[in-house]
């Protein structure tokens, strides 16, 4: 399966998901943003990454996740899972 977007859950007034947002915002890579709190079936993935919590940011890349990461770690994560993804 062809990863082509970063998956980033987030919830209104979390000061975490603002500031991997704004992070994620100064690179290139493409980002689809879903609000855990809009989204039907949103809360659901994150409580399957986050061990039953609705712990944001959490993104994931293809079928890996991270839960409220760093940059520098979620970049990571792309480099080995969706290096397609980085330089566009």
């Amino acid at each position: 399966m062809a990863i082509d977007e970063i998956e980033f859950y987030w919830r209104p007034g979390c000061p975490f998901c603002m500031m991997l947002e704004a992070q994620l915002d100064a690179t290139d890579l493409p980002v689809l943003k879903i609000n855990i709190w809009e989204e039907q079936g949103a809360a659901e993935r994150v409580r399957a990454a986050a061990g039953g919590n609705e712990t944001v940011p959490t993104v994931y890349v293809g079928e890996h996740s991270l839960v409220n990461p760093s940059i520098a770690q979620l970049e990571e994560l792309v480099r080995t899972e969706a290096p397609q993804l980085l330089g566009r």
